[in-house]
C-alpha cells in the first residue's frame, strides 16, 4: 500500500467515481455523469500535483548531547526548510535509525502554505532516541509522506542526508585508590613544593613507585639505606598505563568487523576507558596502549578531564585487531622500568598467557589484571605471580569488580 499514490479517501473518491459512472448509463441519470467525472477529474489533478509540482527541502540536524555514551538517552532536533509552490496539507514523517539504536522517530508532518507568497519555511522535528551500540552511526535521511491539499493522493520523499553520531563507551564510576604508598603517587595525593637551589639546600623524601630514576638522591638513600629521591623542583606527575589487548584471537570475530558487536570486546573497552578516567582524577599522567606499545590515544595529563573525554570519544571506533594473542611484547616494554599501576585488560587468558606476564607485577605499584574470559586455573596462576586478578564478562558489576580488586583487603572477584 505504501507504493499506491492515492489515500482512503482518493480511493473512495474514486471508487464512488465509477460507481457513479455506472449507475448513470443503467438508470440513464445525466447528474451522476457530472459528478462522477468531476470526482475523478479532482483525484487526477491532485495525483499530477503531487508528481509535477516539486518542492525543495533540506534537513539539518543536532544532536544533544554531541557525543552520546551507551545508553544514554539522545536529543535529536532535525530542522526542515521547505518551499513549496503550492500549499501541503499535513502528512507523516519518519527517520531512519540504524540497528542497535531505539527511538519514536516518527510522527506528523505539519502543513505548510504556499512558499511563493511566504518563502521558506522551517519545521521543528524532535525525538529522542537511545543507542545500545558502540561506533559511529549514520542517522537519517527523514522520510515524509505528504499529500495534496483535498487529502486525496500521497506521496513519499527522502529528504536530506543522513548526519553521523558519535556514540562512545559508558564510562563508570569507579572507587578511589587507597591502599598504596602516596595513594598510589598520584599528584592529586602528593605535591611538593619548590625548595631552594643546590644540593645543600635539598629536603629529599622517599621514593615512590612512579618518580624518575634520575631524581634520585643518591648521598640520601646512602645516609638512610632507602632510595630518596630530590625536592628542588616541583616533582612531574607520576604515570599509570592501561593495556587493551585488542589481539583478535582473544575475542568473538564480531570484534574485528565493527564497534559495538562483541558483547565481550565491549565490557573490555569500557573496563578500559572506565579506569583510565579513575587513574586521571587520581593525578596519574595515563597512558593508554595495545600489547604491543602502539598507543591508542594521546596520553592523558592527571586531572585533566577534557583529557578524559576526549580518550572516550576516541575509543568510539576501537575494534580489536587482526594478530595472535603474544603478550611478549608487553613484557618486553617494562623490562627494566618501573611504573605506577599497571592495568591489563584481556579478553580469553589462559595458563601460558598467566606465565608470561608473571615478571611483570613487580614493575608496577598496583599491577591490575581484568579479563573478560579466564580459562581453567589461568587467574589462579597469575594472582599466584601477584597480579591482582578479576574477571569482567558481559553484564559484571565493573564497580564491584574495581572495589575488590584494587583494595589491598580485597582479593581476586569471585566468578
Amino acid at each position: 500500500m505504501d507504493r499506491w499514490p492515492l489515500t482512503l479517501r482518493g480511493t473512495g473518491a474514486v471508487v464512488l467515481g465509477v460507481v457513479c459512472f455506472i449507475l448513470a448509463h443503467e438508470f440513464v441519470v445525466p447528474e451522476l455523469i457530472y459528478v462522477s467525472v468531476l470526482l475523478l477529474v479532482v483525484v487526477a489533478a491532485s495525483v499530477v500535483t503531487l508528481s509535477v509540482m516539486r518542492r525543495s527541502e533540506t534537513v539539518r540536524r543536532s544532536f544533544t548531547p554531541d557525543v552520546a555514551t551507551v545508553g544514554q538517552e539522545v536529543s535529536v532536533r532535525a530542522q526542515v526548510q521547505i518551499r513549496s509552490p503550492l500549499p501541503v496539507a499535513q502528512g507523516r514523517w519518519r527517520e531512519a535509525l540504524p540497528p542497535g539504536m531505539t527511538g519514536d522517530a516518527a510522527g506528523t508532518f505539519p502543513a505548510t502554505a504556499s512558499g511563493v507568497r511566504l518563502g521558506a519555511r522551517a519545521i521543528d522535528l524532535r525525538y529522542a532516541l537511545t543507542p545500545a551500540r558502540r561506533g559511529i552511526h549514520p542517522v537519517g535521511p527523514l522520510t515524509v509522506i505528504s499529500t495534496d491539499p483535498f487529502g486525496f493522493a500521497r506521496r513519499r520523499s527522502t529528504v536530506g542526508d543522513v548526519s553521523l553520531l558519535t556514540v562512545a563507551p559508558q564510562v563508570v564510576e569507579l572507587s578511589a585508590l587507597t591502599d598504596l604508598p602516596g595513594e598510589a603517587g598520584g599528584s592529586m595525593h602528593s605535591t611538593t613544593n619548590q625548595l631552594g637551589q643546590g644540593a645543600d639546600n635539598l629536603i629529599p623524601r622517599h621514593y615512590v613507585p612512579g618518580d624518575s630514576m634520575r631524581r634520585i638522591h643518591w648521598r640520601a638513600s646512602a645516609h638512610r639505606d632507602e632510595l630518596m629521591v630530590r625536592q628542588e623542583e616541583q616533582e612531574t606527575t607520576p604515570e599509570a598505563v592501561v593495556v587493551l589487548d585488542r589481539a583478535s584471537t582473544r575475542w568473538a570475530d564480531e570484534a574485528l568487523r565493527a564497534p559495538g558487536r562483541d558483547s565481550g570486546f565491549e565490557a573490555a573497552v569500557t573496563a578500559c576507558v572506565s579506569v583510565a578516567a579513575r587513574l586521571v582524577r587520581e593525578g596519574y599522567r595515563v597512558t593508554v596502549i595495545d600489547v604491543d606499545g602502539v598507543e591508542l590515544a594521546e596520553p592523558i595529563e592527571g586531572g585533566d578531564a577534557s583529557g578524559v573525554d576526549r580518550l572516550v570519544t576516541s575509543f568510539a571506533s576501537v575494534t580489536a585487531h587482526r594478530r595472535a594473542g603474544d603478550l611478549a611484547p608487553l613484557v618486553r616494554l617494562f623490562a627494566g622500568v618501573q611504573t605506577g599501576p599497571l592495568v591489563v585488560v584481556t579478553g580469553r587468558f589462559e595458563d601460558a598467557d598467566a606465565d608470561a606476564l608473571a615478571a611483570l607485577p613487580h614493575h608496577s605499584s598496583l599491577p591490575v589484571l581484568l579479563t573478560v574470559a579466564p580459562i581453567h586455573d589461568a587467574a589462579d596462576r597469575a594472582e599466584n605471580t601477584g597480579w591482582r586478578v578479576a574477571a569482567i564478562p558481559p553484564g559484571a558489576d565493573l564497580a564491584a569488580v574495581w572495589s575488590a580488586t584494587a583494595d589491598r583487603g580485597g582479593r581476586r572477584v569471585a566468578r
